[in-house]
């Protein structure tokens, strides 16, 4: 496992990444609403994206075809925009983007409740979900493990009778989307690796209301839950340091 250490110089490069990233986002939040479609805010993102000068980092990533994931509802990750798709009072949707500027990546998700008629179940589990993001992110610093990362999703996600997926992962990122090491969503305090200050991690919970399994459609991207329940995903890409977590894309 080659892990790289980042220069602050290059944290600052990841930052800006992260912070067009960020912004993307909350313009997508924006459009979604009831009525609206996937490729909606696709589109919405790919000129957005356009605007502030970057590159999508996932269209054409293994012929993926587009700059954002979609996840609708029973939907885990790697929901492809469609035209057909569209969203419903109650429903929830995953969007999850990243970009390239000067050679360095950003990457984030958030998930969105749509409209009003939203089921008290369904906002909880975007709340533990969202929870869980925030406390594996306290467990950030120097010193600190993979598995504290990882448990701390995991006890928060279970305490409130809800799953943590295990098929995917976070993962380090920097001069490339994926680079080592993975960040399971499950762990053990004090096990795995350990944490060094310049390290720059993607985490992102996936959680199920829900059993964890998954399966992959055919399309070979969309990834749902085996038993159709709700799934809800948020990511944060944050730098290691001595002190704790720098979130590169708050």
């Amino acid at each position: 496992m080659a892990i790289t250490i980042r220069t602050p110089q290059e944290i600052e490069k990841l930052r800006r990444s992260g912070q067009v990233v960020r912004e993307v986002l909350e313009h997508v939040r924006k459009a979604v609403k009831p009525g609206a479609t996937t490729l909606d805010l696709e589109t919405a993102a790919a000129v957005k994206i356009r605007e502030l000068g970057a590159t999508p980092a996932f269209k054409g990533y293994r012929g993926y075809p587009c700059v954002l994931c979609t996840s609708m509802n029973d939907e885990v990750v790697h929901g492809i925009p469609s035209a057909e798709r569209k969203l419903r009072d109650g429903d929830i949707v995953s969007i999850d983007t990243g970009v390239v500027m000067d050679g360095y990546y950003g990457d984030s998700a958030i998930t969105v409740a749509v409209g009003r008629e939203v089921a008290a179940r369904t906002k909880k589990l975007l709340a533990v979900t969202e929870a869980s993001l925030a406390s594996a992110i306290r467990e950030v610093k120097a010193g600190a493990t993979l598995g504290d990362v990882g448990a701390a999703v995991q006890e928060t996600v279970e305490a409130e009778g809800f799953s943590v997926v295990r098929d995917f992962v976070g993962h380090g990122i920097g001069t490339r989307l994926h680079e080592d090491p993975q960040v399971p969503n499950y762990g053990t305090r004090g096990l795995g690796q350990k944490l060094k200050a310049g390290m720059v991690l993607a985490i992102e919970p996936m959680v199920n209301a829900g059993r964890p399994g998954v399966q992959v459609l055919k399309d070979g991207w969309t990834a749902v839950t085996e038993d159709g329940s709700l799934s809800a995903h948020f990511e944060h890409t944050v730098a290691v340091t001595d002190e704790g977590a720098l979130v590169l894309t708050r």
